[in-house]
C-alpha cells in the first residue's frame, strides 16, 4: 500500500515537473540580435535580455516614453471639402474623391513614435569562452536566467520586471567568493548625457521631434548596483564591481508624462522614489512578491494538449520541426506566452500594448509602433477577458475614454458632428485626425471598434456600475454615427462616406487606384453593433428612452449584409469582390469575429458565405492576419482548418537581417515574438484568444464547449477560461470529444450549454426557446441579401445539444458526457 501510494506521488510530481518545464523558453547558446532575446515587463518597464556571457544586453523601454507633445491632427479643411468628396463617391469618381480627400483631410503629423531608451551593458572580462551555457524565460513565474561556466566558475544571472516594486532587477552570482568582476554602462541613440550621482549611474534622454511636433518628453534611466564583498566604484561613464561573490543590479526609470494633455512630472524624482523603495527589501522578498503578483494572474489557466519527447527541444527548434506534428505542448506554450505578454504589457494605471506591446529597439520603429485601431490593438485584447486576465484590459478602456474626451474636436472641424471620432491610428497623445494618406487612413470607424471592448467587457462581468462608468463613450460615437451616416442615393440606405474597407480597395492594395467608398460592408457591421449595443446600455441603465428611439431608427436604416455572385459575403455594397484577391485585411468578416452578428444557427447561408470569403482569402498571410484566421476558423467551427492556420503561424523566421535566417513563410521568432514580419505582437495576442475560441464560445447564445477541437489534440484539458456572463470553464476531453466539463457562476444567471455530445449533470434541462440571460442576447440583424445570380449555400454542421441550468451565483456545476 506504501509502496502504490509512493508511485502515485512520483507519478504526478513528475507530470508536474513536465508541465513546468514546458513554461520555460530556453536555449543554449546566447541571442545575437533582437528577435533572440527574451521579453520581459511590468506594464510599465519592458527589457529585452540578451544572456550573453562577456557582454549582456539590456535593451530598456519605459511605455510613456514617446515621441512628440500634446497634439492634435484633425484638418479645419475637411469639413468643407466633404459634400464634395460624398458626391464624387455617390459618382462613381472615387479616386477623385481620394485625391480631395489627401488634399483638405490630411494633416502632416501621422502620429508619434514609440521611443527605446537605449540598452544598460554588462561587461565581464574573460568570459569570452565559455561552456555548460544555458538561458530561459519562465513564463510560469515571469523570471529569466542566464547560466554559463567560464574559467571553472558557474556564474548566474536572474532578471525579472518587478511587478511590485516597479524596477528591474538582476542578480548576478557565482559559485565562488570574489568571482565576479565587471562594468556597467550605456548606450543609446537619444540625445542623451550620462552621470554619476548619489551612487547611481544616471541616463538623462530627450524625446525626439517628429514630423513638426517638437519632442519635450524626458526620460531619467537610473542603474544602482548592491554587491556581495568586493567593490563598487561609480564614475560619469561606469559602474565597476570588483572581486564580488553577487551582486544586484536596480534599474529604474521615468518620465515627466502625466497624462496626454499634462507633461510637468518630475521624471528625476519619479524615478528615484521607485529606486529607493525597491532598495529597502531583500532579494528574496522583491522576487517572491513579484512572483506572487504575477501568478495571481497567470495561473487562472492551463491548457494541457500532452507532451512528447519534442517538448525537450531548445525552444527554437520546437517550432522549425512544429510541423512534423510530434509537439502539441508548442500550441500550449505559445497560447500562455500570449498570456504572459498581455500580463507584462498592461497592467491597471498603464499605457495600453501598442504594436510591439512595451518592447522597441528602435528610435523609428516599423509604423511607429503606435495603436492601430483598424484591428491590431484591438486584437492586443482579444484574450483579455476570454482568458481570465480582466484587469489587463483597463488600460485600453480607459484610452477610449480619453479619446472620447480628446477625439470630440476631429468630430467637430473634420466632419461637422457631435459625439467623437478616430481614424485607423493614434498614439500617446490621443490623436483623432486622419494617418497614412488618403489610400490608408480614410477609415473614421477606429473609435466604435474600440467601443466593442467596453461592451464586451460589460457582457463578463455584468456591472453596471462599470457599465454606466463607460456608457458616455459609448454614446459619444453613436452620437457621431448618428450625425455622419448619410443616405445612399441609390440604394437610400444610411452609410458610412468616405471610408474604406481598410487598406485595399476593389481593385486591391494598388497605389495608383483607390480604396475610398461608401458603406463598405465592415463598417455597416460596425454601425450596426455600436449603436446596439449602445441601445442596449441606455435600456439598461434607464437613460434617454427618445435616444433609445433615435438608436432604433438608425439600425433599421443601415444596409444589410450581402451575398454576392461568387456566394460570398460581399466586402463592398457592390458586388465587385475579386475571388483571387488574398489581401491580409479581411475586414468584412469582422460581423463573424471579433462580432457576433453571423450565426450557423440563426442565418445559415450567410455562415456559409462568410466560409466561401475566407477560403478566396487562403491561408498565408501576415503573422497577425494569421492570428485573426485562427479566430475565424475557430467560429466557422472548422477545428481541423484552424489548426492548419496554426501550423503557417508556427513556421521559424530565424532573422530579418541575415539572409540565411529569412523563410519568407516564416511567422515566429526565436523567442516566440510573431512576425508580420516585423514583429507585431498582436499576432500572439490574436493566436493566444484563437486557442481560446477552438475550445470555448459564447457569442452565439449558449456556453459552447470544444466548438472546433481538432484532431490533433485528440486528449486534453483546459481550466480557467471565462465566457460572456460570468462563467469559468474547465474542460476535459478524451478521443477529441467532450469528457467532462467544470463551471463556476460568478454572476448567477441561466447557463446555456452547447454540445457537440449529450451531456448529464445536476439541474441540467433541455434548453428551451431563447436563453433568458440577458448577457448572452443576440443580435437582431436584416434578412441578407442574396445575389439573384445564385442558389445560395448551406453549411454542413454537426448535431448539438443544448441544455440550461439555472445557476447561482459563486456555486460550481458539473457536467459529463452521457
Amino acid at each position: 500500500m506504501k509502496r502504490s501510494y509512493l508511485c502515485v506521488c512520483l507519478s504526478i510530481l513528475v507530470v508536474f515537473v513536465t508541465r513546468a518545464e514546458e513554461l520555460k523558453l530556453w536555449y543554449s547558446q546566447p541571442a545575437t540580435e533582437w528577435v533572440e532575446a527574451l521579453p520581459l515587463g511590468n506594464s510599465r518597464l519592458g527589457v529585452m535580455v540578451y544572456g550573453n556571457p562577456a557582454n549582456e544586453e539590456l535593451q530598456l523601454n519605459e511605455e510613456t516614453f514617446w515621441a512628440g507633445s500634446p497634439h492634435q491632427n484633425g484638418s479645419k479643411d475637411a469639413l468643407a471639402a466633404l459634400p464634395e468628396v460624398r458626391g464624387l463617391i455617390f459618382e462613381g469618381k472615387s479616386l477623385e474623391a481620394q485625391e480631395l480627400i489627401q488634399k483638405n483631410f490630411k494633416k502632416p503629423s501621422d502620429g508619434m513614435p514609440y521611443l527605446t531608451i537605449g540598452s544598460l551593458h554588462l561587461h565581464f572580462p574573460g568570459h569570452e569562452q565559455f561552456t555548460n551555457y544555458y538561458r530561459d524565460l519562465n513564463i510560469n513565474n515571469a523570471v529569466a536566467t542566464t547560466r554559463y561556466q567560464a574559467n571553472g566558475v558557474t556564474y548566474t544571472r536572474e532578471v525579472f520586471t518587478s511587478f511590485t516594486d516597479h524596477v528591474i532587477i538582476m542578480r548576478i552570482s557565482a559559485d565562488q567568493p570574489k568571482a565576479l568582476n565587471f562594468t556597467v554602462d550605456y548606450s543609446s541613440p537619444l540625445e542623451h548625457t550620462v552621470k554619476a550621482k548619489s551612487g547611481k549611474l544616471v541616463l538623462n534622454g530627450k524625446g525626439t521631434d517628429h514630423e513638426t511636433i517638437p519632442g519635450k518628453l524626458r526620460i531619467e534611466n537610473q542603474a544602482y548596483v548592491k554587491a556581495e564583498g568586493g567593490t563598487v566604484k561609480v564614475t560619469n561613464q561606469q559602474i565597476s564591481v570588483k572581486d564580488a561573490s553577487s551582486a544586484i543590479l536596480y534599474i529604474s526609470a521615468a518620465t515627466n508624462f502625466v497624462n496626454y494633455k499634462t507633461i510637468n512630472a518630475n521624471e528625476s524624482q519619479k524615478a528615484t522614489n521607485f529606486l529607493s523603495a525597491a532598495l529597502k527589501k531583500e532579494y528574496k522578498q522583491a522576487k517572491q512578491e513579484h512572483i506572487t503578483y504575477y501568478q495571481n494572474q497567470f495561473k487562472r489557466v492551463s491548457l494541457d494538449l500532452g507532451t512528447s519527447e519534442s517538448a525537450k527541444q531548445e525552444t527554437h527548434l520546437r517550432v522549425r520541426d512544429f510541423s512534423q506534428g510530434k509537439d502539441a505542448s508548442l500550441a500550449a506554450l505559445l497560447f500562455q506566452f500570449g498570456r504572459y505578454l498581455l500580463i507584462s504589457s498592461s497592467q491597471p494605471g498603464g499605457q495600453p500594448a501598442n504594436l510591439q506591446g512595451i518592447w522597441n529597439n528602435q528610435l523609428l520603429p516599423p509604423w511607429d509602433s503606435k495603436y492601430t485601431i483598424n484591428i491590431n490593438t484591438e486584437m492586443n485584447y482579444w484574450p483579455a477577458e476570454v482568458t481570465n486576465l480582466s484587469e489587463t484590459h483597463q488600460p485600453l478602456i480607459q484610452m477610449v475614454k480619453e479619446l472620447s474626451e480628446n477625439a470630440q474636436e476631429t468630430a467637430r472641424i473634420m466632419y461637422g458632428s457631435n459625439g467623437w471620432v478616430t481614424h485607423h491610428n493614434t498614439d500617446l497623445w490621443r490623436i483623432s485626425g486622419l494617418v497614412d494618406g488618403a489610400f490608408h487612413g480614410t477609415w473614421p470607424n477606429g473609435g466604435a471598434w474600440l467601443c466593442q471592448h467596453l461592451w464586451e467587457r460589460y457582457l463578463y462581468n455584468g456591472d453596471k456600475a462599470y457599465l454606466r462608468d463607460v456608457y458616455p463613450a459609448l454614446k459619444g460615437a453613436s452620437d457621431f454615427f448618428l450625425d455622419f451616416l448619410t443616405e445612399h442615393p441609390t440604394y437610400k440606405w444610411m452609410v458610412t462616406t468616405p471610408s474604406t474597407s481598410p487598406e485595399h480597395g476593389p481593385e486591391g492594395e494598388n497605389a495608383d487606384g483607390s480604396s475610398v467608398a461608401a458603406g463598405c460592408t465592415m463598417d455597416n457591421q460596425i454601425a450596426f453593433e455600436l449603436l446596439s449595443n449602445t441601445l442596449q446600455a441606455n435600456r439598461i441603465l434607464g437613460e434617454d428612452a427618445e435616444y433609445s428611439k433615435r438608436l432604433q431608427a438608425m439600425i433599421n436604416r443601415l444596409a444589410p449584409m450581402q451575398i454576392g455572385k461568387y456566394n460570398q459575403l460581399q466586402e463592398w455594397l457592390e458586388d465587385v469582390d475579386n475571388p483571387l484577391n488574398q489581401h491580409r485585411h479581411v475586414s468584412h468578416l469582422y460581423g463573424l469575429y471579433p462580432g457576433n452578428q453571423i450565426s450557423p444557427y440563426m442565418h445559415p447561408t450567410l455562415f456559409q458565405a462568410a466560409k466561401k470569403s475566407l477560403i478566396y482569402r487562403g491561408d498565408q498571410a501576415t503573422g497577425w492576419s494569421i492570428g485573426w484566421k485562427v479566430n475565424l476558423w475557430a467560429r466557422l467551427l472548422d477545428g481541423n482548418h484552424a489548426y492548419k492556420i496554426i501550423q503557417n503561424m508556427l513556421v521559424l523566421l530565424e532573422s530579418d537581417t541575415k539572409p540565411e535566417g529569412r523563410n519568407p513563410d516564416g511567422r515566429t521568432y526565436p523567442n516566440l515574438f510573431d512576425a508580420h514580419p516585423p514583429f507585431q505582437i498582436d499576432g500572439n495576442f490574436g493566436y493566444t484568444a484563437g486557442i481560446a475560441e477552438m475550445l470555448m464560445q459564447s457569442h452565439d447564445g449558449a456556453v459552447h464547449l470544444l466548438p472546433a477541437l481538432p484532431d490533433a489534440w485528440e486528449k486534453g484539458s483546459v481550466k480557467g477560461l471565462v465566457s460572456r456572463g460570468g462563467f469559468v470553464v474547465d474542460i476535459n476531453w478524451d478521443g477529441t470529444q467532450l469528457a467532462k466539463a467544470d463551471i463556476h457562476s460568478r454572476l448567477g444567471g441561466n447557463l446555456r450549454i452547447r454540445s457537440y455530445v449529450p451531456l448529464k449533470g445536476s439541474g441540467l434541462q433541455k434548453a428551451k426557446g431563447e436563453n433568458k440571460n440577458p448577457l448572452f442576447a443576440k443580435p437582431q440583424i436584416k434578412e441578407p441579401l442574396v445575389s439573384k445570380l445564385i442558389t445560395p449555400q448551406w453549411p454542413v454542421l454537426y448535431t448539438i445539444y443544448e441544455y440550461d441550468i439555472q445557476t447561482e451565483a459563486g456555486k460550481t456545476y458539473q457536467l459529463e458526457r452521457e
